[in-house]
């Protein structure tokens, strides 16, 4: 599916940020050592570092981001995705090794990881405004079978040590988003 992947993820998680007030701000969220604007702030940076990375320049220094939440974070979330996306659109993205501080990748396997943190961020931020969290259902099988397929339990660890918590039960009958979430570590 690739860059079109993203779209769907970027998409959901847009009719999520689109619907937070500033007074949601400070709620507390799946991600225990995060408040809503830190996920805010962590997606709206997500999309301008995936474009850098996408396109080889170099991202913006976590230091010197900065905090989209005290002005018109959708805005910003908007247009973070739409560079990203037109990163990840670009002839020969999908081919092109990307290197991310992670480690070197094809763009193909990069979009995945991008896809599967602006979703599973969107998801976070649903559950913590009290918004639906049954994101788009066939966004979150591609991108659950891609986190089974590609996690070990090396990145499994207490918060906020490492970035997904250890593996939650979640009913095989619940919605997508929420199995996804669980294998990452949320509460659901």
């Amino acid at each position: 599916m690739g860059a079109e992947l993203l779209d769907r993820a970027y998409a959901a998680t847009n009719a999520v940020v689109a619907n937070i007030t500033p007074d949601q701000l400070d709620l507390p969220t799946p991600c225990a050592s995060w408040k809503v604007r830190d996920i805010i702030n962590h997606v709206v940076a997500g999309g301008y570092f995936f474009a850098a990375v996408a396109t080889g320049e170099e991202p913006m220094a976590a230091a010197e981001r900065p905090d989209y939440s005290a002005s018109d974070y959708h805005a910003s979330f908007v247009d973070g995705s739409a560079r990203a996306l037109a990163a990840f659109h670009a002839d020969g993205a999908m081919e092109r090794i990307m290197k991310p501080p992670f480690g070197e990748m094809p763009g193909s396997a990069f979009v995945m990881i991008a896809a599967a943190d602006v979703y599973t961020h969107g998801w976070d931020l649903a559950r913590s405004t009290g918004q639906p969290t049954e994101l788009d259902a066939e966004t979150g099988e591609h991108l659950l079978a891609f986190a089974t397929g590609m996690m070990s339990d090396d990145f499994r660890g207490p918060d906020p040590d490492a970035p997904f918590g250890p593996r939650v039960d979640v009913p095989d009958g619940a919605p997508v988003a929420d199995r996804l979430a669980g294998f990452l570590g949320r509460q659901t």
